[in-house]
């Protein structure tokens, strides 16, 4: 059977199976489940952790730490009963082979192996390179990224499936095509089989490797001269050590990144390497929440097969969107008293924020000046925030911190509440039971933002800084707001500034002149999240995929 192998390191298909840290794991799932829906014949190849990413913790003070829960696969896939053995460090790293069937729409199936090292045969510390994502040092990386890659590789041999193509979901899998060269493939056959998907936007967020250290777990599987491709393809420290997307570029034939903003940034990384623009897009049957879900049935049929109906959502009454949206407010109300004992107003404009704890997506910014918050909003918004930082991310975790530390200043006039151990489930709520959904990174570090594609999908308008998906998106006062100008250089004090001059003169007058006036932004939303799908995401994929020769 000819397939075409995705690699990811992270991916998210439901809440439970915590194998993900953020929205490039959680864009792994939209893209199988798309897959699945396009009838693609592609086969997803991950790895299995056995602790996840982590649970969060947080006391009264915002502090978080960490617990890890071992995840039982059988609770959740497949055992297929293989064990791949792949030679590594003297001896051999054996791993079993797991599997999620994802259906899509019309029956077809997409699988996902997940590579698991917890075999009762393995070392110790080879049992241990399946714990955590992202956890341990770079030596732990480097083995990871070796069982994914080339032991993924190897893996579709045993399946038996024919390899057309192969798409790699960041540099964590380029090891897949060091095995591809062993197995015969020539450059020139990878050159025209390999698309190679970038999402991050700044050089220190690509992994990078001593080469000593990747010599010893390679060996004769890295190219003498990949020192030279890595230095071919831009890489601003000239190969002193490894980057694993470098050695990806050089050795792809496309290379995409996930906006059209992205992409412009992207080119700059990447020696004379033409990046096409390709913009995420979130699955609409995962991301729509029941009570939306029921509204698109009755009022937007077939949008369930065909996600670009959404575009016609002008045509849904005014009376029936409110009832609609009035329920999935109601479950995230209810989800913040049973998690925090906070009970929101039901007539306030609620303002969301959840993502990952990086400290350019600035999470607090909107908390620079309490006294004209106080002003503006005290009695009339509230706010909910979620996300997790990464356990070594002491920047992150400080931002959490100092969210309470706001929240407990504003609480008589402003509620402001944070959701303990951010999960999909706690995404679907929250983008789609809050009024206004607020974004304020530094741009151009935002490489797409999926999130707000889903609240736009659930009818919540974004209030965002112009980066990653929402220059593509936003209509002005429309389906949405911008917050400033389109600009590169930093300066929280300005933007912090615009993020409150747009709730104060724009999103909350808007709020203000009622239910006819906010269902225009709600159903302009919708129209704009048809733009925005896992279906499109994937059609324009294919262009891509049909091109493997």
């Amino acid at each position: 059977m000819s397939v075409i192998g995705y690699f990811t390191a992270e991916i998210g298909l439901w809440s439970e199976l915590h194998t993900y840290s953020g929205g490039l794991g959680v864009l792994a799932g939209d893209h199988v489940k798309s897959a699945a829906d396009g009838e693609i014949p592609l086969v997803g190849i991950t790895l299995l952790y056995r602790e996840g990413y982590g649970r969060q913790h947080l006391d009264s003070e915002g502090i978080q730490t960490e617990s890890y829960a071992e995840i039982d696969p059988a609770h959740h896939l497949v055992d297929t009963g293989l064990v791949l053995s792949l030679p590594l460090d003297g001896g051999n790293l054996l791993s079993k082979i797991w599997r999620a069937d994802i259906e899509g729409i019309t029956g077809h199936i997409v699988p996902v192996y997940f590579l698991d090292t917890q075999h009762p045969d393995n070392s110790e510390e080879h049992q241990r390179l399946g714990s955590r994502l992202y956890g341990g040092d770079n030596s732990t990386r480097i083995r990871q990224e070796y069982l994914l890659g080339v032991g993924g590789i190897r893996l579709l041999s045993l399946l038996q499936k024919e390899i057309v193509g192969l798409h790699l979901n960041e540099g964590h899998c380029t090891f897949a095509l060091l095995e591809m060269l062993q197995k015969g493939w020539s450059r020139e056959e990878l050159s025209k089989r390999v698309l190679f998907t970038t999402h991050t936007p700044v050089p220190a967020g690509h992994d990078r490797f001593e080469w000593e250290a990747v010599e010893e777990v390679l060996g004769d599987l890295l190219p003498a001269d990949a020192k030279e491709l890595v230095k071919s393809a831009g890489d601003p420290e000239e190969g002193r050590r490894i980057s694993m997307s470098h050695l990806a570029v050089a050795l792809s034939g496309p290379v995409n990144a996930v906006s059209n903003l992205n992409a412009w940034v992207a080119s700059s990384m990447f020696a004379e390497q033409y990046i096409a623009p390709i913009t995420n897009g979130v699955h609409h049957l995962t991301w729509t929440s029941p009570d939306m879900a029921e509204l698109f049935d009755t009022h937007l049929g077939g949008w369930r097969k065909d996600p670009a109906v959404l575009a016609h959502a002008g045509k849904i009454p005014d009376s029936a969107l409110s009832v609609s949206r009035s329920k999935a407010r109601s479950v995230l109300r209810d989800l913040v008293k049973a998690s925090t004992g906070v009970e929101f107003h039901e007539d306030r404009l609620t303002i969301g924020f959840a993502r990952r704890f990086a400290t350019y997506k600035r999470a607090n910014l909107v908390f620079a000046d309490l006294e004209r918050l106080r002003s503006l909003g005290s009695g009339r918004i509230q706010f909910v925030f979620a996300g997790k930082a990464h356990p070594r991310d002491e920047g992150g975790k400080a931002l959490i911190k100092s969210i309470f530390g706001s929240a407990k200043e504003l609480a008589e006039e402003i509620p402001v509440v944070f959701l303990e151990d951010y999960s999909m489930a706690t995404g679907l709520a929250m983008t789609s039971g809050v009024d206004i959904w607020l974004n304020n990174p530094i741009r151009p570090l935002e490489a797409s933002g999926t999130s707000g594609m889903k609240a736009a999908m659930n009818g919540v308008p974004n209030c965002s800084i112009l980066d990653g998906w929402w220059p593509e998106g936003c209509e002005h006062g429309v389906n949405g707001w911008a917050i400033g100008k389109a600009d590169d250089e930093r300066d929280d004090a300005r933007d912090a500034q615009a993020v409150l001059d747009v709730i104060e003169n724009e999103v909350l007058p808007a709020w203000d002149e009622g239910a006819s006036r906010w269902n225009e932004l709600m159903r302009a939303s919708i129209c704009t999240s048809a733009r925005f799908t896992g279906a499109r995401m994937i059609s324009d994929y294919l262009r891509f995929y049909d091109s493997f020769e």
